[in-house]
């Protein structure tokens, strides 16, 4: 079966280079994860850990691990695209390199 972003290389090259075209579709999913989780902090700045229901000291810091979790969870799911779009950046850069 060939990947989805193999099948984006040339039919001569799939067999070569489906190994780092995986490695490069992680690479781009990762760096989508990032940027995602980059966007969901402000949204959680100025929340109150305090209360019946807030979970304190812990909560505030164990904060970036919950929003890094969301935003892998979310990439997962389909994400925004960005991943899509800096994967064929990155095969139009192998391309050229080669």
């Amino acid at each position: 079966m060939i990947s989805p972003a193999s099948s984006l290389l040339p039919a001569d090259a799939r067999g070569r280079r489906d190994q780092s075209a995986d490695q490069m579709r992680k690479t781009a999913e990762d760096f989508e994860a990032s940027f995602l989780s980059q966007m969901l902090k402000p949204m959680f700045e100025g929340l109150q850990t305090d209360g019946p229901f807030g979970g304190g000291e812990g909560e505030t810091t164990w904060r970036s691990f919950l929003i890094d979790a969301m935003a892998k969870q979310a990439v997962k799911a389909g994400g925004i695209g960005l991943a899509d779009t800096v994967m064929t950046e990155m095969l139009k850069m192998q391309e050229q390199a080669g």
